[in-house]
């Protein structure tokens, strides 16, 4: 939280705010799902004085264009690889700290999960919808949006969000909030959300740009890097074996040495994945 007073002039020009104020409503659309982003682009075409003025696929895609096209308002999808759209507003929060005179853009969370709500009211978003996105709902959320900018609201929006960005900086003293998918991944699986718990996965393998998770004998392919996936499990209990493998070490039922002086990691229900000489430390001996 923030301890001392923050001047509202100084982070929102009055002369910017004003001339925003009277403008079309200029939305940057972002969700790692084509079909998503042409809906949404779709149903805010029949909304007066709205404009899609760009689309991004990915969150680093979103930060990459914000700066660039300075658009007022972020659908912003909550589920993408890589970068979440909690990431992104973290992000933004920091550009708005370091240049408190650039007003940031106004974000309303697009999500499949209602659980998100009181999240994404926590981190100072002015709405959020729910997929399957309900037109009279985006409706509501949009001019919502757009009475933020009209009114005051839109410097305390904006002073919220460097409210957010001290509390996300090293050292602030306030907790982060908890994190709903600290164990779950979300994966999508016939244009539906499958949550699948971390403590039930088995083992992760790579195919490709994809990975595919084995949990509790069901299979789940994910478009995550290995890496990403590698660093996101480490503190769940698992190690990477190899450079397409990553393992539940409760899983491991022994190591079989092999005549090459590689391994083989057999796991409890008897599959076998080769374990690298480079990765041979990431399992305990």
């Amino acid at each position: 939280m923030i301890s001392a007073p923050v001047d509202v002039t100084a982070s929102v020009p009055a002369a910017a705010t004003a001339a925003r104020t009277h403008a079309a409503l200029r939305v940057l659309v972002v969700d790692d799902e084509r079909l998503a982003r042409q809906r949404l682009r779709r149903l805010l075409g029949a909304v007066p004085g709205v404009t899609v003025i760009a689309e991004a696929s990915s969150g680093g895609e979103a930060l990459d264009l914000v700066p660039r096209l300075a658009p007022d308002l972020l659908l912003l999808d909550v589920q993408m690889p890589e970068l979440d759209g909690f990431g992104v507003l973290a992000r933004l929060a920091d550009v708005a700290r370091q240049a408190p005179n650039v007003a940031p853009p106004l974000v309303v969370f697009v999500t499949a999960f209602d659980e998100y709500a009181v999240r994404a009211f926590e981190v100072h978003a002015v709405d959020y919808v729910l997929k399957p996105v309900d037109p009279a709902r985006l409706v509501a959320a949009v001019e919502r949006a757009r009475e933020t900018r009209r009114t005051a609201a839109l410097a305390d929006a904006h002073v919220r969000l460097l409210a957010l960005a001290t509390s996300l900086a090293p050292g602030a003293d306030a907790p982060p909030a908890a994190d709903p998918m600290a164990d779950r991944i979300y994966v999508k699986d016939r244009g539906k959300g499958i949550f699948v718990r971390i403590p039930d996965i088995d083992y992760v393998e790579a195919l490709g740009n994809y990975a595919r998770i084995h949990a509790a004998g069901s299979r789940h392919m994910l478009r995550e890097k290995m890496a990403v996936l590698e660093q996101r499990l480490a503190p769940h209990g698992f190690a990477r074996v190899h450079r397409s493998a990553i393992v539940n070490l409760d899983r491991v039922r022994e190591v079989v040495p092999r005549r090459t002086g590689d391994h083989v990691v057999v796991l409890t229900g008897g599959v076998r994945l080769k374990l690298s000489r480079s990765y041979r430390d990431r399992i305990p001996k």
